[in-house]
């Protein structure tokens, strides 16, 4: 008999201590604690919030943002290490599934960064490394393409779990992989983005993405969205007079908790620091699927073929190795 879970989920909405690795996971480890405490099973955590979003891209020339780009490297983290190790210890202590985006450093390299989302169960386990596929518009700057190695669902307590990081939440095939693969539950994380177009309502636009996902593909979605701290706001004027009137508009974060039906359950947090809670229970996901369920019988697999390819990018490949090794990260 099909038996599908009923948990708490929560979502945090804060700022990370910038570019200061050891205190942003120092606060990673208290929130984790935080949420577990209200009984959530799963905590997800905004996008590269270990730690910190490089927001000289978008308010200085290359150039000028080139220093901070050093700064960023040294701060980011390989993935496994012993910043995120501290995490997945923390989450195995609390008892809670964790969701955490990171700015990875590869072990083989210092300047090529990822964006990168990390699920850890429960136990500590760390499930996989998901890598942005395509750093949008002038995170190009700043990140590598990331490859689909882990554009996978993960079997965890509280159900079948994938994510993405942020404009990957547009992705219309990336989005159907993870559906396809049985996800339920969603997470997609954010920064607060100031910097858009002036007629672009960042907040409507991050719920707009989630409210999609969830109505086409019939489920959760836990939004969780990085703050714009005054630190930050500082750290960015000291090298450009314009940062600071650049990063103060409104409506620029949005983090909730949304059902199969779309809707945001509860009250969700815009632009304000808190957590998000919510009761999920993926037991709603079945009747929906009824009306179109586009992985399955809603579908016509004999007119679209949707290939994805999951083998690892690397710099090189050595012929003298085994074969089963040449995938190793």
């Amino acid at each position: 008999m099909l038996k599908l879970p009923k948990f708490k989920a929560a979502a945090v909405q804060a700022a990370p201590i910038f570019l200061d690795t050891e205190a942003t996971v120092d606060l990673v480890c208290r929130l984790i604690q935080e949420a577990a405490e209200k009984g959530a099973s799963l905590v997800a955590f905004p996008e590269v919030f270990v730690s910190g979003y490089p927001y000289w891209n978008w308010v200085m020339n290359p150039i000028q943002g080139s220093p901070w780009f050093e700064k960023l490297c040294k701060s980011a983290i390989e993935v496994p290490g012993p910043e995120i190790n501290k995490i997945a210890r923390a989450a195995a202590r609390h008892h809670i599934n964790v969701v955490i985006g990171v700015n990875e450093r590869t072990p083989h390299g210092i300047a090529t960064l990822y964006n990168t989302l990390v699920t850890i169960s429960d136990e500590g386990n760390i499930l996989g490394r998901h890598r942005k596929l395509v750093p949008t518009w002038a995170e190009k700057l700043t990140w590598a393409n990331g490859d689909a190695a882990s554009l996978k669902v993960h079997d965890t307590r509280i159900g079948p779990l994938g994510v993405l990081a942020c404009g990957e939440n547009t992705n219309t095939l990336a989005r159907f992989s993870l559906l396809s693969q049985g996800e339920l539950v969603h997470v997609a994380s954010y920064i607060s983005l100031p910097v858009a177009p002036p007629d672009y309502d960042m907040a409507e636009a991050i719920r707009l993405r989630a409210s999609a996902h969830c109505f086409e593909g019939k489920v959760f979605t836990l939004v969780s969205c990085s703050t714009i701290s005054p630190e930050i706001v500082k750290a960015m004027s000291a090298s450009h007079p314009e940062a600071e009137a650049l990063l103060a508009r409104s409506n620029s974060a949005f983090t909730g908790i949304i059902g199969p039906d779309g809707r945001v359950m509860g009250d969700p947090l815009i632009d304000k620091e808190g957590i998000v809670y919510a009761q999920i229970d993926l037991n709603r996901c079945i009747q929906p699927r009824q009306m179109h369920d586009i992985t399955g019988h809603y579908n016509r697999f004999d007119i679209f073929d949707l290939k994805v390819n999951r083998r690892p990018m690397k710099a090189i490949r050595f012929t003298d190795l085994p074969s089963d090794q040449e995938d190793l990260p």
